[in-house]
């Protein structure tokens, strides 16, 4: 008679597959952050504040960029298609990507003055601040 190493899974019959990792079922790699999410840049300039999206595989027109309520909305769709027939073969390909993004602003920015660049890749946004937000300095309280 042999002996089988038997790897229980506490989840039963649930979770079966290969390629499941139950490292990632209880880490951040799965349902704690989104994963299609583009990475985000933000400097903050005495004259105002510098964002920066990476989008790669987008056009200039794929993008929707609007502000409303404080709040800066940013969103692309994507999607390409190909096709190639031959004599006894055809082939098909397509892909589809898409993102969504909101960023609240701070009270400081000028809404009207907000100005966007796309180039190789990235979103920039130029974000200017007020006039009284930029001769603001901080206050220094004194701890009794």
């Amino acid at each position: 008679m042999s002996l089988v190493k038997f790897k229980s899974r506490p989840w039963g019959n649930l979770i079966t597959s290969d390629f499941f990792d139950k490292d990632d079922f209880f880490g951040n790699n799965v349902w704690n952050k989104k994963l299609d999410e583009p990475a985000l840049n933000i400097k903050e300039t005495d004259e105002a504040f510098e964002v920066e999206l990476a989008a790669p595989g987008f056009a200039k027109k794929d993008f929707e960029v609007t502000i409303d309520d404080g709040c800066l909305n940013i969103s692309a769709e994507s999607s390409n298609s190909k096709e190639e027939k031959e004599e006894n073969y055809t082939r098909k390909e397509f892909s589809y990507n898409s993102f969504e993004k909101k960023l609240h602003l701070p009270d400081s920015v000028k809404e009207e003055d907000v100005k966007a660049k796309y180039k190789d890749g990235v979103l920039s946004f130029n974000l200017v601040k007020k006039e009284e937000s930029k001769n603001h300095k901080p206050k220094k309280i004194e701890v009794v």
